[in-house]
């Protein structure tokens, strides 16, 4: 049921969905890891939302409904942004109520959402880290009208790395072509982050929904502190592709649940035999916990 290299195929992960999830099966053993292999697989989804997508029903757009699903496929933690924080302007309402929503659930991690053109979100990011105790922030520059460049984001980012957290960038949400018509929004333009990233060195910036693009991932290749997620790396080979170029530190399961099934997710980062056990075991898992600080 396993290639010869430990990883899990496609049949494996489809007959996964189907039954007891991932983390209550073993990665079939080999002989150069027989003890790490004899560990349930842990799935750690860096990439889902809550609550209601504005321009329509998701079929798990229930809490209840999403958490039942990720636990089907073993996921073992989630980090969960809002629907709400694209459109609405009370961020810190929209914070509170997410976290809120993920407390009774062991699973889920709040990711709280700043937008740094609206008035008073430095207080915003203040109770996203004081009083809410989130790892992180998301942030949805396309949808919130700004760019890369606009110094109010910089200042985020400044400050979010001053705090020792990091910062989940957005990059797309929803495919231009399939968008409402009376709310076309483009692609973040990523080219400017591995200038921002030298200048602040510290900082860290895990990347969602991004279609890898050559030209450009060879430039964010060369810029430490840039982590990617799984969600849109598309083939057979995304992810493996995805690995290669940038490193298996870099890369973290995301499903961009429930906007995609998460299922798909899963299987790509499985489809390929090219990811070694390790590879699996650090992509599904550790980058994840080495970034919140866990790496246990």
């Amino acid at each position: 049921m396993t290639s010869s290299n430990g990883s899990m195929n496609r049949r494996d992960v489809l007959q996964i969905a189907a039954a007891t999830g991932a983390a209550s099966l073993l990665v079939s053993k080999s002989a150069s890891a027989v003890e790490e292999e004899s560990q349930p697989l842990e799935i750690v989804d860096t990439n889902i939302s809550l609550f209601h997508w504005p321009f329509r029903r998701l079929p798990l757009d229930q809490t209840a409904k999403l958490i039942k699903k990720l636990r089907t496929l073993g996921v073992t933690r989630a980090w969960a942004g809002s629907f709400e924080a694209i459109l609405h302007r009370d961020l810190a309402g929209v914070n509170g109520r997410l976290a809120r929503e993920c407390q009774p659930h062991r699973e889920l991690v709040p990711i709280g959402t700043v937008n740094p053109l609206l008035p008073g979100w430095e207080n915003d990011l203040r109770q996203c880290f004081g009083k809410h105790g989130m790892p992180a922030v998301r942030v949805y520059p396309n949808y919130h009208g700004y760019t890369l460049q606009e110094p109010r984001f910089v200042q985020l980012l400044e400050k979010v790395t001053a705090a020792g957290r990091f910062l989940q960038l957005a990059s797309m949400m929803e495919d231009t072509r399939t968008q409402h018509v009376q709310h076309q929004v483009a692609d973040v333009d990523l080219d400017p982050l591995p200038a921002l990233l030298g200048r602040l060195g510290r900082a860290r910036v895990q990347i969602l929904n991004w279609r890898p693009r050559a030209a450009l991932l060879e430039e964010l290749a060369k810029t430490p502190g840039i982590f990617f997620d799984t969600a849109r790396a598309e083939g057979t080979d995304g992810v493996p592709r995805l690995v290669e170029k940038v490193g298996k530190d870099r890369v973290m399961f995301g499903s961009h649940a429930p906007f995609l099934i998460p299922e798909a997710a899963l299987i790509r980062v499985h489809e390929s035999s090219r990811l070694s056990e390790s590879s699996l075991r650090t992509v599904l898992a550790a980058n994840a916990r080495r970034l919140v600080g866990k790496g246990e």
